[in-house]
């Protein structure tokens, strides 16, 4: 099997060794970001870019953490350009398996997010890692692990490893996380040791070919052109509508002119909403998905709206901004379906109940969709 993933990452350390500047990336959820941990350099992400730093010690490293909690695949194949290639990374690691769904839709977003870092012009070497609920043994590993494998990416499995040992009785589930899900600053480590303990297996194998050496024996890639994707693979163009690239028709909601600060400055660059009966109109393409993205709070009441496609109120979906988990606002990201494929659609969100008692605006944040 042709290992297009290894080979890059060697490239990388090649680099790395000869004292070049390198941009080192980490596309996920909240475990990337690095919830729990007690301090960010003690998050899986800070030490494996520590242990970068170390072994190569002539080279210049920089350290990108995309990582925003509660957030899927679905999402990232959207913000992937903004908040991640826009850096040119040199290497990533992607993490998205306690976030995604285990099923075909997610596997399709999850490649969106994949093509667009593997494919992208400068070839960054790519590593995926695949995390557990360790309460359940929930994770989205085995359709993720699909799409790595047929772009020939190495990963690294905490459910075959961290998971299978604390199974085994070497952890205990309070050792590794206070929740069943998020590592403390022990579980983060043991995700940083099984991430460098697969680095130093690629730097180390004696497989390491040449270029002239993947002519020789026919395995070199001719272009990206070979990569043909494995799902209808939807989301590698995702297009999502912020106060920046849009301009939507308003009937009550107002463009927030608070400035965004950063991509964990999560609430920024979106329209709100007050009163019953206020209006957003969106003029969209032809589509082939389609999602809302709004803020559910743990503060409230919060108002309640309605999304209109296409003008078939009959059908038009709830959006309840409540959110009844209590870890913080959630940007949560709602499909709306495609009854009709049309050459243009309208999307309306309309304020259906709202109050003076209301302790949160109701705030939408994106317009997410495929065409």
């Amino acid at each position: 099997m042709y290992e297009e993933g290894k080979l890059r990452i060697r490239k990388l350390m090649k680099r790395a060794e000869n004292g070049d500047e390198i941009n080192l990336g980490f596309f996920g959820g909240s475990i990337t970001q690095g919830s729990l941990a007690s301090d960010p350099s003690l998050c899986y992400a800070f030490r494996v870019f520590d242990w970068w730093r170390r072994t190569f010690p002539k080279a210049v490293f920089h350290f990108i953490n995309a990582g925003i909690g509660g957030t899927s695949s679905h999402f990232g194949a959207a913000r992937i350009r903004e908040d991640l290639l826009c850096y040119q990374p040199d290497f990533v690691i992607v993490d998205f398996s306690v976030n995604d769904e285990p099923n075909d839709f997610f596997m399709e977003t999850y490649e969106g997010v994949v093509r667009q870092i593997f494919l992208n012009d400068n070839e960054p070497g790519v590593l995926l890692l695949h995390n557990v609920y360790y309460d359940s043994g929930k994770t989205a590993e085995d359709q993720h692990i699909r799409i790595g494998d047929h772009y020939g990416i190495p990963h690294v499995s905490i459910r075959d490893t961290v998971y299978r040992r604390m199974r085994e009785g070497m952890y205990t589930l309070e050792e590794l996380t206070p929740d069943g899900l998020h590592p403390n600053d022990f579980g983060h480590g043991l995700l940083a040791e099984e991430i460098i303990r697969e680095l130093i297996k690629i730097r180390e194998e004696s497989s390491l070919r040449t270029d002239a050496a993947l002519r020789e024996c026919g395995c070199e890639r001719s272009g990206t052109a070979e990569y043909q994707p494995m799902t209808l693979n939807r989301f590698e163009h995702a297009n999502r509508l912020t106060i920046r690239n849009s301009a939507p028709a308003l009937a009550g909601f107002r463009a927030d002119p608070e400035e965004k600060s950063g991509h964990l400055d999560f609430f920024k660059n979106g329209w709100i909403g007050r009163k019953s009966g206020d209006s957003i109109r969106f003029i969209l393409p032809s589509l082939t998905s389609l999602a809302i993205q709004y803020r559910k709070t743990v503060r409230h009441p919060a108002p309640k709206a309605i999304c209109i496609l296409d003008g078939d109120r009959e059908h038009a979906l709830l959006m309840e901004a409540d959110f009844e988990e209590d870890w913080g606002d959630c940007l949560f990201l709602q499909i709306i379906p495609i009854r009709e494929k049309q050459s243009a659609h309208t999307v309306e969100i309309e304020i259906t109940e709202a109050s003076e008692e209301d302790a949160e605006t109701f705030y939408l944040l994106s317009v997410i969709y495929t065409e």
